[in-house]
């Protein structure tokens, strides 16, 4: 048996009877046995943009304001230029 598995992400809503309904038709012909691994938000979980935010206003980070952090310039290391 072959164990190479090939990822498709997709979107969809879980039903009142826990039931997987997706928005859109799978690009694989069935029937066909997959393994599926459901992503979902926490109810407490905060977006990247908050987590952002609360991070710059902890005090923890304060001292990367001071003078002695800032040892970097424009002038410093190489320009990255990635042609892949």
């Amino acid at each position: 048996m072959d164990s190479t598995m090939t990822a498709i992400e997709v979107t969809g809503t879980i039903d009142e009877n826990s039931q997987l309904q997706l928005d859109h038709s799978l690009p694989v012909s069935g029937p066909r046995r997959v393994r599926v691994i459901v992503l979902y938000p926490l109810e407490d979980d905060i977006n990247e943009t908050e987590w952002l935010q609360a991070a710059a206003r902890n005090p923890v980070f304060k001292y990367l304001g001071e003078p002695e952090e800032d040892i970097y310039s424009l002038e410093d290391g190489q320009p990255f230029d990635d042609q892949a």
